[in-house]
């Protein structure tokens, strides 16, 4: 840089300029007054001349082929028919698009659907379950029939077109329950593969953490930490409480994020969505082997935790009498809270534990399929 003999320039100024100079992508911004610290998006690289750049994403490239969708976000059940949209808004030349799946435990992609537009090839598990929408030309659309809990997540549709390939992401959301879920032989007993399995057992998965916020958010508040589908482990509180992080600490997730999942040991989130029949209470005096044979007299079977959290959720079952559940424990559902039933004012699935399996004063909840 040249200067006349009668020009001094400062050194931040000459800073400056260098940076400008050397770092065309970058865009120079004064950090706030206070002491200096990493915020996000900023770097600490010129701090000693005063000057901080900020390495900011670069725009996301705007769409050529593909019609950015209206709403980014579907929201389903477990059962129904949910279609993703991707539409083209005009057809390249040797085109191709793919369908994939992004999965929460490894970030990797499972390839769903191609097509070329004319012709097309299912891949994995969804296979029997997905096609294209097809009701024009230019609709790549995805379609998902019978919708199962595991479905919940990201897809991308991405156009493959040589150097011009291009995608959109979309998310399918299930509507739902989370509960915590323990075995009978007492809390932090589940490393995350048995996590994994009790949840299904009980027809329900992990939860995802935007399940769990969104069932804090919802009134969750649950002292005991849990196993997420992601291998993380959290604890949703509202009421700040010494034995739970604290009186000092806000509300929110407690997080013990990534644990080791054949060491460690938590309890477990479980989730599970509208059910595909219908539970209903016997009446009577019963024991565990007793309950689950009058619940085949009647052609039906024994309710699991997820379907009575379900059936509590979304069809409104409010009884005030404890009943056997197929994994040992007994259980009523509350939608209207009243003194006599618990005494707790919100409503939810009130538990008795895991009485001995011998114990005649329950009855039972049954679940039959439609």
């Amino acid at each position: 840089i040249l200067q006349s003999p009668a020009v001094k320039m400062h050194p931040v100024l000459l800073v400056s300029l260098w940076l400008l100079a050397a770092s065309p992508t970058s865009s120079i911004s004064q950090k706030p007054t206070g002491s200096p610290g990493r915020e996000q998006g900023w770097g600490q690289d010129t701090a000693a001349w005063g000057v901080w750049v900020c390495r900011c994403p670069t725009a996301t490239p705007r769409l050529q082929y593909l019609l950015e969708p209206l709403h980014t976000a579907v929201h389903t059940q477990r059962g129904a028919t949910a279609t993703l949209p991707c539409v083209l808004r005009a057809l390249p030349r040797n085109y191709r698009v793919k369908w994939s799946k992004v999965e929460p435990t490894n970030y990797g992609e499972n390839v769903i659907i191609i097509t070329n537009g004319l012709y097309h090839k299912n891949y994995g598990p969804l296979s029997p379950r997905v096609r294209l929408r097809h009701s024009h030309r230019y609709d790549a659309s995805l379609t998902i029939t019978d919708v199962a809990l595991e479905d919940e997540g990201r897809y991308r549709c991405q156009l493959v077109n040589g150097l011009e390939d291009e995608s959109v992401s979309l998310t399918l959301h299930l509507e739902g329950v989370v509960f915590p879920y323990q075995p009978s032989n007492g809390r932090y007993r589940f490393n995350y593969h048995d996590a994994k399995r009790a949840c299904e057992q009980q027809d329900a998965r992990l939860a995802t953490y935007q399940q769990l916020y969104k069932a804090w958010m919802e009134g969750l508040d649950w002292c005991n930490a849990g196993w997420l589908l992601d291998g993380t482990v959290h604890y949703p509180i509202i009421n700040s409480r010494e034995p739970c992080g604290g009186r000092l600490l806000l509300p929110g997730i407690r997080s013990y994020g990534p644990k080791d999942k054949q060491r460690d040991r938590f309890d477990a989130f479980c989730f599970t969505s509208a059910l595909q029949g219908e539970v209903y209470f016997i009446r009577g005096h019963l024991s565990f082997k007793e309950a689950g044979q009058a619940c085949r007299n009647h052609g039906a079977a024994i309710a699991k935790v997820g379907q009575l959290y379900s059936a509590w959720k979304f069809l409104g079952l409010d009884r005030c009498d404890g009943g056997w559940l197929a994994d040992g424990s007994v259980r009523y559902p509350i939608t209207t809270p009243r003194q006599r039933c618990g005494g707790l004012p919100e409503p939810g699935v009130r538990s008795f534990g895991f009485p001995s399996k011998e114990l005649r004063t329950y009855g039972t909840y049954c679940f039959v399929g439609t």
